[in-house]
């Protein structure tokens, strides 16, 4: 009964701000802009395919609905979305039971289609060596190096996101970066 009440009070909501709501064709230039880089930046944070998209869908869901209440005064629209995805993913987690941590194996394999198989078995130990370094840092690092290189942000936008300074950003982004090389180099990966 709360998701049937919950939809129609997106959709009341819809209604008083047709004014305000995104045409069809801002719509799909705006998917057509963002949807690899919010898929990426979920697909850095859940090791899951499946629940990506659908948490993606979600997000452009809501982009959709709650496009009225997007303001330029406030933050640039990029910084708006990526607020959104962040919240989603969030949302996932805390829906959660146990935490799940990021595999870059579904992200590698969007960027790079049918690799051979020793470049797979390379891959493979690579990831496991970063996804296990990855689990040591504290989930506010490991959320700004999400936004930083899965979504591809400015450190200016994700400070905005995080609600943080920018100099702080930089701080996080270098010291979680030192803390990765360090762990990688003592679990005996090296890159060629």
């Amino acid at each position: 009964m709360e998701v049937i009440q919950g939809t129609a009070d997106r959709y009341k909501n819809i209604e008083r701000s047709r004014d305000a709501m995104m045409s069809k064709e801002e719509f799909t230039r705006m998917y057509d802009t963002y949807y690899k880089r919010v898929y990426k930046y979920i697909s850095y944070r859940i090791n899951n395919h499946h629940v990506s998209e659908d948490i993606c869908s979600q997000v452009f869901e809501t982009v959709m609905c709650k496009y009225y209440s997007f303001s330029e005064e406030k933050s640039n629209f990029e910084v708006w979305l990526f607020a959104i995805v962040r919240n989603a993913v969030t949302d996932y987690f805390r829906g959660q039971k146990k935490r799940s941590y990021t595999s870059l194996d579904s992200l590698l394999e969007l960027i790079f289609p049918k690799p051979s198989p020793e470049e797979l078995a390379i891959r493979e130990d690579n990831n496991q060596a970063l996804f296990k370094a990855l689990s040591k840092l504290r989930e506010k690092e490991r959320n700004i190096i999400a936004m930083k290189y899965g979504a591809g942000l400015k450190n200016s936008e994700v400070a905005q996101i995080m609600g943080i300074s920018e100099s702080n950003i930089g701080v996080v982004l270098h010291r979680s970066l030192k803390k990765l090389h360090i762990s990688l180099k003592a679990g005996g990966f090296n890159h060629e």
